[in-house]
């Protein structure tokens, strides 16, 4: 198990992908990831630490495939043993949290599922019912049993009664492993020095109808960044009209940050269409009220057409001189 900078392509265009929000899972990382202190630079070298990539984890990246399909017809083994399709966590239309991990994993994948929990326990949704969790394992030769103790162990400390049937946790043939995690731009090696994966930490949201929203990287979660997130990959089916109306007008997610920030732009629309608002109610208030002015003085023209329009005399006002 080992922890690089992680980096996310975008319309073929490379860029960096919230690495500062990594320190704490770096910290925590560097004993045990081997090929990183061989890949220092002497010292007084120019370059910097994250530049230092070894050749065993090239490729250990996200590379984002947003709105991409991904595959319904791969075909895993659930906890229970059982044959499944990677469609079969969509029929009941909620999108679906995928998360790639392996359960003999020594740390990352504790800390990623850990953060994933603390996120999740913020939110009053719950897997199983507005959505659906699926974890996979990369290890090939991961058996069910495995993924069941892992499965009792991170449905137990999610504590949410309806996690049991909402949070998969599959093994599946090193072919298929590689079909979703390729469709999804998970990277990942195996290390023969070690015995372990080398994989970033990344969860991935997924619509109903198969397409990747959402990516998020790092080991810490806030609850309202996985609220939002699952929102946009819900598709709308999900959330309140407050949180669609926030998407629109004020948060994007920020991948330097791994949140769901304010973003100028979209509070400058806001107040665009803001001031558009109180103009056009304005402006609809004065044409009323003139409206309604006139059709006083045709009346007036109509009833009195004599004192209409004329200066007040005593036998309009009722006083005498």
């Amino acid at each position: 198990m080992f922890l690089k900078r992680q980096t996310t392509r975008e319309d073929g265009g490379a860029r960096r992908f919230g690495a500062k929000r990594f320190a704490l899972g770096t910290a925590a990382l560097i004993g045990a990831a081997g090929l990183l202190p061989a890949a220092l630079p002497a010292v007084g070298h120019a370059q910097s630490f994250y530049d230092q990539v070894p050749e065993e984890m090239e490729g250990v990246e996200v590379t984002q495939r947003l709105n991409e399909q991904v595959p319904f017809d791969v075909e895993f083994v659930n906890e229970h043993g059982e044959p499944v399709t990677f469609g079969d966590y969509f029929a009941d239309g909620r999108p679906v949290l995928l998360t790639l991990n392996y359960y003999t994993c020594p740390q990352l994948c504790h800390l990623t599922l850990n953060g994933l929990i603390e996120g999740l326990k913020e939110l009053q949704w719950s897997a199983g019912e507005e959505f659906n969790i699926v974890t996979v394992s990369i290890n090939p030769n991961e058996k069910p049993d495995q993924a069941m103790a892992f499965k009792n162990r991170y449905v137990g400390m999610y504590d949410r009664e309806s996690a049991a049937d909402g949070w998969a946790f599959l093994t599946g043939t090193e072919e298929n492993i590689q079909k979703l995690a390729d469709a999804v731009g998970f990277g990942f090696r195996y290390d023969e020095r070690s015995g372990e994966y080398a994989h970033p930490s990344s969860i991935q949201f997924i619509t109903p109808s198969g397409r990747i929203a959402q990516y998020m990287g790092g080991v810490m979660f806030r609850g309202q960044d996985l609220r939002f997130a699952l929102v946009e990959a819900s598709q709308g089916t999900i959330g309140s009209p407050m949180d669609r109306f926030l998407l629109f007008t004020c948060f994007q997610y920020d991948p330097r940050t791994n949140t769901y920030a304010p973003v100028a732009w979209k509070v400058m629309r806001s107040g665009a269409l803001l001031t558009i608002v109180v103009l056009t109610l304005g402006l609809t208030m004065l044409w009323w009220r003139g409206s309604r002015f006139e059709e006083a003085e045709k009346r007036s023209v109509k009833d009195d057409p004599e004192t209409a329009g004329s200066a007040p005399t005593a036998a309009t006002t009722g006083v005498e001189s």
